[in-house]
Formats: structure tokens, C-alpha cells, sequence
């Protein structure tokens, strides 16, 4: 009988996703990823190959319960056991409260909430037979505080980490581990560096924050034992005015 364990990223992007992946992936772990375009995960996946890893890739929309269910039956069914999901899609839009409309609050809302509860279900079914596995969902600053121009994805968050709670409460007495690190702070990405190169410039001094030291963190939170579990931690780089 195999011994493999599988890895679930939901959001595997270019940058915290990826680095997430690679991370388990050089453990040991089978490197399950998604994105809504499959295409766009061939270079993740090769490279996990590359460092001799091994790695599936999945075209799948995460807002659709139908895409989450067969998902999540399909690895346990054909690749491995899930015994880590990581939820990380985005969703940072900025629009001032009288420009947000309601197409721009819910589909928010269904990318960084709803798609995270849909996977968080899903991980929690097959794992609670189990009794063991690690849930993660990643937090912003926006989980902990809204700003101007931020209505949605706060809200969106907001709602997020509540979920992560009431699921902790829930799942930690059953053996599941359940955490919602907050990364507050801007993420070493090709939108970042386009975008604020400004921010971007602080790389050197440490201003913005390296993916590969989130995937470290997720990794040490995984590992963690039952005695000593982190729900909630933040991560931020020294110049972040919190």
C-alpha cells in the first residue's frame, strides 16, 4: 500500500502558491495544484519535476461546489491522500464604497470566501476519517482591518477568517489542524514590482516579503505538534507601520 500524502494548494500563483508547493514538494509530498487555467501551471509543475518532486496540475474553478467535490474525490481516488490544503487565492481589488458594485462585492466574496469554505469542507471530509491533516488559509492585513477603498476584499476576508476560527473550534478536538496565518505586508510578485516599484525597491533591506519564507512558515505550522498549535500567527516585514 502506498505511503504517499498529497498536498492540496488552491491559488498555486507564480509566487506564495508556487513557493508553497515547492516547499511540501521537496518533503516528500505530492504537489496537488490549481488554478482556474491549467495552461498557467506548466512551468510550477515542471520545475517540481525538475527538483524531483512530483506534481499534478488542475484546471479547476474553486468558486464552483460541483469542480470542488470532484476534485477533492478525484486525488484521493487516483494520486494520494490529502494530508495538508492550503487555501490561496486572492482577490485585492480597490474601488471606493460608491464605485463598488454588486457584481465587484460578490465575486470578491466567492473568490477569497466562499471557494475557501468549499475547500475547506471538502479537506475536512476526507480528512476527519483519518483523524489528522493541516487546513491553512491565508490571511491578509485586510483580515484584520479594513481601509478605504477596501470594502470588499475586507469584507471577503473578514468572513474568511471567521471560517478559519469556527472550523478550528470544530476540527483541533478531531486531530485536524487548522490555521490562518496573517502575511501582512507586500509579497515579492511580478504585479508588486510592476505596480509599486517603489515598495518593490525595499527588497534588498528585507521591506517586502520573500514567498519562500511563507512556504517555511506554512511548513513549521504543518509540522507542529498537537500540544503546541498555531491557529493564527502574522507575518510582516520590519518596516510594515502595524
Amino acid at each position: 500500500m502506498s505511503d504517499k500524502k498529497a498536498i492540496l494548494v488552491i491559488g498555486a500563483g507564480d509566487a506564495t502558491g508556487g513557493a508553497i508547493a515547492r516547499r511540501f514538494a521537496r518533503e516528500g509530498y505530492v504537489a496537488c495544484v490549481t488554478r482556474r487555467s491549467a495552461d498557467k501551471l506548466e512551468p510550477l509543475v515542471a520545475q517540481i519535476r525538475a527538483e524531483g518532486g512530483e506534481a499534478h496540475g488542475f484546471g479547476s474553478d474553486a468558486r464552483k461546489e460541483e469542480e470542488m467535490v470532484s476534485l477533492v474525490e478525484r486525488i484521493e481516488r487516483e494520486i494520494a491522500p490529502i494530508e495538508v490544503a492550503v487555501f490561496n487565492i486572492g482577490a485585492n481589488v480597490r474601488f471606493g464604497i460608491t464605485d463598488t458594485t454588486a457584481r465587484v462585492y460578490y465575486k470578491v466574496w466567492e473568490m477569497a470566501c466562499f471557494s475557501g469554505f468549499l475547500m475547506g469542507r471538502e479537506a475536512a471530509r476526507v480528512m476527519l476519517p483519518r483523524g489528522r491533516g493541516t487546513i491553512i488559509f491565508t490571511g491578509a492585513t485586510a483580515s484584520l482591518r479594513g481601509r478605504e477603498g477596501f470594502a470588499a476584499f475586507a469584507g471577503a476576508k473578514h468572513a474568511l477568517r471567521a471560517l478559519a476560527q469556527s472550523m478550528a473550534r470544530e476540527l483541533w478536538p478531531k486531530g485536524i489542524h487548522v490555521a490562518h496565518p496573517v502575511i501582512d505586508g507586500a509579497i515579492d510578485t511580478e504585479w508588486i514590482r510592476e505596480n509599486f516599484p517603489q515598495r518593490y525597491a525595499l527588497k534588498e533591506s528585507g521591506g517586502i516579503v520573500n514567498p519562500e519564507h511563507i512556504a517555511d512558515l506554512y511548513w513549521q505550522i504543518h509540522k507542529q505538534p498537537r500540544d503546541a498549535w498555531t491557529h493564527e500567527t502574522e507575518l510582516r516585514p520590519w518596516m510594515e507601520p502595524w
